[in-house]
């Protein structure tokens, strides 16, 4: 009956990936709704009840936990499937309203009336970004106020801020599940508290195992690259400027910062031939001449596009009103988007200096009525008056210029010094790819002699482990600065997004590292092997992405718990493939007990974290499952590393190893593939 238990886990696991991939084909499909796939699961809770009974399991309580708590979830999604009403109503100011649209189309009501009082976008401190949308409503003569990620419950219902219309309505979702969360939860308490008992109790498998492994593993290497420099502002001058503040990206930030992405998307680095990000900016926006026809422009695809890898602005003009095959098109926008880039410089787009009536302009944009004479003429003349002094090589009276245009902005708008430190130093630190470099080939060396000692049968030298430890150790504090600085500058933690949460698994594999490292100094090399690929990853992807503010949905501390956690589960699930790879590189028998050791804590983890995103989706959109294409795959992800802890499967220690090293390609699709290829909600951009 274990055998069949198996077979069914593998079928579900199998029903729910293809699903998602069915689902991206054919939008119009919707598999888990399938009346088959309903009695999928119900057979599961069959087989789930039948397995406790056959193995006696109120004898283990924490076992038995686990296993019942499958039953009960399901049973609570059963329940909200079937007596929960949803849909959403539009609130219009002092109009009590009480019938809801329901999602099939149909309505029904509620058994009271909700009146908006008012509603507000509240935005960030001297932008016009929205940070929060909140509803203040009437609901039986008491006033309540709905925002994101603070919803109101009255009487069993849930009313969510969810949308609003330019007239001053409200729109608001509506969910009213009297069982089935109730039901989901306690099944989410019992799964969590199943998995710590397994974990806690004296004769579980767990305990048993606590004795130590070692660690092993090989990976690959990078390359690097390495000529007159046109004009452009001394290095100070340009500094000067990079301290003014520009709205960018719906953020105020220092202009260092919208230069160094500048710089960054238009060369691939965020310097170039030794000039700072701000004097790239600057070259170009006072020196155009010189650099239109400077090979500063990395161009992808450059060979099909006829044009030369490293292009400059006068060559790509070519490639517009060019028709192209559905080969280039995508390289064609790619480049034609950096030509846009320095249009919008040039145009004065990109420089929203001025604050004016809390909001920042651009010197040609139209400015508000309100504006005095000699602001006005002050924000019109500004470029124009910068390049006469720039023309006249005037640079002490450039520099005064930058200086008082920092003081007007100052003077308008309140903005700490303490971010604004702390975003120039996180700039400081952030340049080029060096760190990943640096990692992965000092892991591979540290990883050759490693392999070397093995083959001599002897220990490393004390020196060699020590250095390592302390590289691993400074590498992790350097990131740990990196996310602290970002954090600053955000005004959140910053977990938000593929880059960000990059740099968290990154830190996540320091400093596991560092802790493995006492059952085997192996570890230290193969940890700053992944944390190299790692930064890289999130590099090439996000291409150091500039800090923005936070959507409103994301502002919940819950999101930060459910990235912590998950990441933190995906690291050590990395190094289970760590160990499997040198358990079948030596054939030795005690990486599996490394494996099993790490297998549980991570199951855990990863289930903890799901249960910390269902909840957090159920206050943010009232619905604690979606079967979105990242939820799915994290659930399938489960289900395959809870197999290798089931006892009596798995047995040969090859067998074991293999299985643990391709579960990994499960969090890879989880992660990457999803984001790629399978899109919904919870894709990174």
């Amino acid at each position: 009956m274990k055998a069949a238990r198996v077979v069914l886990m593998v079928l579900v696991a199998a029903v729910l990936a293809a699903g998602t991939i069915l689902e991206k084909i054919d939008s119009a499909l919707r598999i888990y709704g399938q009346w088959w796939f309903v009695a999928l699961l119900a057979l599961v809770a069959v087989a789930t009840v039948v397995g406790i009974v056959q193995a006696r399991m109120w004898k283990r309580p924490a076992l038995l936990l686990v296993h019942a708590s499958v039953v009960v979830i399901l049973l609570g999604g059963a329940l909200t499937t079937w007596t929960s009403h949803r849909g959403h109503l539009v609130a219009q100011p002092n109009v009590p309203v009480r019938t809801v649209a329901a999602t099939d189309g149909s309505s029904w009501s509620l058994p009271f009336d909700i009146t908006l009082l008012r509603f507000e976008t509240v935005d960030y401190a001297g932008t016009r970004t929205p940070m929060d949308f909140v509803s203040h409503v009437l609901v039986e003569g008491k006033p309540y106020d709905i925002s994101m990620n603070h919803i109101l419950r009255h009487r069993g219902y849930r009313f969510y801020q969810n949308d609003y219309r330019s007239d001053g309505s409200s729109v608001l979702s509506v969910s009213h599940d009297p069982y089935g969360i109730a039901v989901t939860y306690c099944g989410y308490a019992m799964l969590i508290l199943g998995l710590l008992g397994l974990m806690v109790s004296p004769r579980g498998r767990f305990r048993k195992l606590i004795q130590g492994a070692t660690v092993a593993v090989m990976l690959l290497a990078p390359v690097m690259q390495a000529s007159a420099t046109p004009r452009t502002l001394p290095a100070e001058v340009a500094e000067s400027m990079g301290r003014m503040y520009v709205l960018y990206q719906g953020r105020v930030c220092p202009m260092q910062t919208m230069a160094k992405d500048f710089t960054t998307k238009l060369t691939g680095k965020a310097s170039y031939q030794g000039l700072t990000a701000e004097q790239v900016l600057c070259g170009y926006l006072f020196y155009y001449s010189d650099w239109a026809d400077e090979p500063a422009v990395k161009i992808k695809g450059a060979k099909q596009l006829g044009v030369d890898k490293h292009s400059s602005v006068s060559q790509l003009y070519f490639l517009e009103g060019v028709r192209q095959s559905p080969t280039t098109d995508k390289n064609t926008r790619a480049a034609t988007e950096k030509l846009n880039l320095v249009r919008m410089l040039l145009s004065g787009r990109m420089l929203k200096i001025f604050p004016v009536g809390g909001n920042w302009y651009g010197q040609n944009d139209e400015l508000p009525l309100s504006v005095q004479d000699d602001e006005y003429i002050f924000i019109r003349r500004w470029q124009s008056y910068c390049q006469e002094q720039v023309a006249m090589n005037n640079m002490e009276e450039l520099e005064h210029i930058f200086a008082q245009t920092r003081k007007y902005q100052l003077a308008r708008v309140s903005i700490s010094p303490t971010t604004t430190r702390a975003e120039r130093l996180y700039n400081a630190l952030t340049t080029g790819r060096w760190l990943p470099m640096l990692a992965i080939t000092l892991g591979l060396l540290c990883f050759a002699y490693a392999m070397v000692c093995q083959n001599r049968g002897r220990r490393p030298r004390r020196w060699v482990s020590t250095g390592m430890l302390v590289l691993v150790a400074l590498q992790t504090l350097f990131l740990l600065l990196l996310f602290m600085l970002r954090w600053v500058v955000g005004g959140h933690i910053p977990v938000a997004g593929g880059f960000d949460t990059m740099n968290l698994l990154s830190i996540v594999i320091g400093l596991l590292a560092i802790l493995l490292s006492r059952h085997g100094w192996v570890a230290l090399p193969v940890g700053m092997l992944a944390t190299g690929f790692c930064q890289l990853v999130a590099m090439l992807s996000g291409s150091n992405p500039p800090v923005t503010n936070l959507m409103p949905v994301l502002n919940s501390p819950l999101l930060t718990m459910h990235v912590a956690v998950i990441m933190c589960s995906y690291a050590l699930f990395f190094f289970v493939a760590v160990f499997s790879v040198a358990g079948l590189l030596t054939g030795d028998d005690r990486y599996r007990r490394g494996n099993l050791l790490m297998l549980y804590p991570a199951v855990a983890l990863l289930a903890l974290g799901i249960i910390i995103g269902a909840i957090w989706a159920n206050v943010s959109w009232g619905n604690y499952w979606s079967w979105d294409p990242k939820e799915v795959w994290a659930l399938v992800t489960l289900i395959i590393y809870t197999l290798p802890l089931h006892p009596g499967i798995l047995q040969r220690p090859r067998a074991f190893y293999i299985y643990c090293l391709l579960a990994l390609l499960s969090v890879a699709i989880t992660y990457f593939g999803v984001n790629l290829l399978l899109g919904g909600m919870h894709a990174y951009n």
